[in-house]
C-alpha cells in the first residue's frame, strides 16, 4: 500500500508543478483588483489587469481535478503513455456526468427533496474523483494495453481498447458512488453540526478535519457547515457582511482565523525543513517545488501545490500537518486574533479583511506567524529526519548514483544486443521505455531473464519490481541503448 501511495505521490508532481504560478497570479490580481474578491465595479487599467490575472490563475486552480486526472493517469502508467491519460479523462467524464445533480435527480427524484444529498452530488467534480479517474485509466492501461481481440474486433485491440474498458469500469464505480458518496458526505455534515457546540476545541477539530480531507475533496462538506449558512452558522458570510460577534451566537471569525498563521508562515517553515533535509543532489528540485508553493500559500492561501507535493509520499507527515492546523486554530481562537477570508487565508485576504468590524487583534499575526513558522519547521524537520520520510527531494530512486554509471562499452548496438539476449530475446519483450538512467521493460516470461548475462554488458544493475517488469540501470547514455534496442525489436 505504501509503495502504491508513493507511486501516486510521484505521479502528482507534474500537475502540482503547474499550480504555483496560478497562486502567484491570483495573489497579484486580487491586490490590483479588490473588487474581484469584495464585489463592486471593475473599472480602470489596474483593476482590469488584476481581474485578468485572477482569471488566468483561476483557470488551473479551479480545474485542479482535471490536472490530477491526466497527471495520475499518465504518471502511474507503466510506460507513461498518453493513452492512459486519455483513458483517465474518459473515466472522469463518465463518473462526473453520471453523478451530476441533473443525472442523479432523474435517476433518483427523491434526491431533490434531500438537501444534503443534492449538495453532495453538486460537489462531485473534486480532486478525489480526479485522482480516482486517473488510477482507473492507468490501471486499465497497464492491464489491457496488449489485449488481443477476435479478428472482427481487431481494430479495438491493444491500446485502443483501454479507454473503452476504463469507461465500463467507471460505470460500475459511479453506480457504487451513487449510494456511497451521499452517505459519506452526509456523515461529515452531521459531524460538523456536532462540533459546533465545542467552542475553541471544536474550531480546532474542524481545522484538523478540513486539512485531513483535502485529498478527497470532502472538506467542502464541512466548509458548508462552518463557512456558509447551511445550518444557521455561516462564519464566512456573516464576517464579510460587516457583522460582529454580537450579531451571531459564536465568536465571529473563529472558524477562519486559525488558518492564517498556518498558511502564511507555517507552510514556509515546513518548506524550509523539506529543502534542508533534501538529498544533496536534489535540493534544487526541492526548492523549485516547495519554495514556490510556500510563496503561493503566503500571498493568497493557495496550499494545494505544497500539500499534494508530499501527502502521498509521506501520509504520516500529512497527518501531523493537519494536527498542527488544529492546534494553532485552538490557540488563535483563545487569544482573540480574528480575520476572515473570501478566497483563502493568505496575506491578501488578511489585508482586505482587517478593516471589517469583526476583525480583531490583526497585529497578532506577527507573533502567531513567528510561532507557526518555528513549530512547523521544527516538527517537520524532526519527523522527516527521525522517520526517514520521503518528502520532495528524498525519494528512493538513487538518481544521482545512477547518473554516474559508466558503460564498459561505447558500442551501444553491442550493449543493446547483450541486454536483449539476457532478457530472453525479443520474443520475451512486450514493451520498452526508458527514463533518465534506466531501461524499463515489460516481459512475458520472467524465468527466461538472465541477470548475469545482462550485467555482462557493463550495466550497473538489474531490478525486477514484479514478474512482468524488468529495469536495467544503464546510466545517462540509456537513450542510445534504448534506441538501438528498439531497432532490434
Amino acid at each position: 500500500m505504501m509503495k502504491f501511495l508513493q507511486k501516486l505521490g510521484k505521479s502528482l508532481m507534474l500537475p502540482v508543478a503547474c499550480l504555483p504560478i496560478c497562486g502567484i497570479l491570483m495573489g497579484i490580481g486580487y491586490a490590483l483588483c479588490p473588487a474581484t474578491m469584495q464585489g463592486g465595479n471593475i473599472t480602470g487599467f489596474l483593476n482590469l489587469l488584476g481581474f485578468f490575472l485572477v482569471q488566468a490563475g483561476g483557470a488551473l486552480i479551479n480545474n485542479m481535478a482535471l490536472l490530477f486526472v491526466i497527471g495520475v493517469g499518465v504518471g502511474m502508467a507503466d510506460d507513461h503513455d498518453g493513452t492512459a491519460g486519455l483513458a483517465a479523462f474518459a473515466s472522469w467524464l463518465m463518473i462526473t456526468n453520471l453523478l451530476s445533480v441533473g443525472t442523479v435527480t432523474t435517476l433518483m427524484p427523491s434526491v431533490v427533496e434531500n438537501a444534503n444529498k443534492s449538495l453532495a452530488f453538486s460537489a462531485i467534480a473534486n480532486p478525489f474523483i480526479g485522482i480516482l479517474a486517473g488510477i482507473i485509466g492507468a490501471t486499465c492501461y497497464n492491464k489491457f494495453k496488449t489485449t488481443k481481440l477476435p479478428d472482427w474486433l481487431s481494430f479495438f485491440s491493444g491500446k485502443r481498447c483501454v479507454a473503452i474498458i476504463s469507461g465500463v469500469v467507471s460505470i460500475v464505480v459511479a453506480a457504487i458512488l451513487l449510494f456511497v458518496w451521499p452517505v459519506v458526505y452526509g456523515a461529515l455534515l452531521a459531524l460538523g453540526n456536532g462540533i459546533v457546540g465545542l467552542g475553541p476545541v471544536g474550531a480546532g477539530i474542524y481545522a484538523f478535519l478540513n486539512r485531513l480531507l483535502i485529498p478527497t475533496g470532502l472538506h467542502h462538506a464541512l466548509n458548508n457547515v462552518f463557512w456558509f449558512d447551511t445550518v444557521g452558522l455561516g462564519d464566512l458570510t456573516h464576517f464579510w457582511a460587516g457583522e460582529t460577534s454580537a450579531d451571531v451566537s459564536w465568536s465571529l471569525g473563529m472558524y477562519m482565523s486559525g488558518f492564517f498563521p498556518c498558511m502564511m508562515f507555517g507552510i514556509p517553515g515546513a518548506a524550509l525543513a523539506m529543502i534542508q533535509t533534501a538529498k544533496e543532489g536534489k535540493k534544487k528540485v526541492a526548492i523549485g517545488l516547495v519554495a514556490s508553493a510556500a510563496v503561493c500559500a503566503f500571498v493568497c492561501g493557495v496550499t494545494e501545490p505544497f500539500e499534494f507535493g508530499f501527502m502521498f509520499l509521506a501520509p504520516a507527515l500529512y497527518l501531523i500537518y493537519a494536527l498542527l492546523y488544529g492546534i494553532f486554530t485552538v490557540i488563535v481562537t483563545l487569544v482573540g486574533f480574528r480575520a476572515g477570508f473570501s478566497f483563502s487565508a493568505g496575506a491578501t485576504d488578511l489585508v482586505f479583511s482587517a478593516p471589517l468590524p469583526a476583525a480583531a487583534n490583526t497585529w497578532m499575526i506577527i507573533p502567531l506567524g513567528i510561532a507557526a513558522f518555528a513549530v512547523f519547521y521544527l516538527v517537520f524537520r524532526f519527523a522527516i529526519v527521525k522517520f526517514d520520510l520521503k518528502t520532495p527531494g528524498r525519494e528512493d530512486d538513487d538518481l544521482e548514483a545512477e547518473k554516474k554509471v559508466v558503460l564498459s562499452n561505447d558500442n551501444f548496438t553491442e550493449v543493446a544486443k547483450v541486454i536483449l539476449e539476457g532478457l530472453g530475446g525479443k520474443g520475451n519483450v512486450k514493451s520498452l521505455d526508458n527514463c533518465i538512467t534506466r531501461l524499463r521493460l515489460e516481459i512475458n516470461d520472467y524465468t527466461l531473464v538472465d541477470e548475469k548475462k545482462i550485467k555482462s554488458a557493463g550495466v550497473a544493475g538489474v531490478m525486477r519490481p514484479s514478474k512482468t517488469a524488468v529495469q536495467v540501470i544503464v546510466g545517462t547514455k540509456v537513450q542510445f541503448v534504448a534506441d538501438e534496442m528498439k531497432k532490434m525489436l
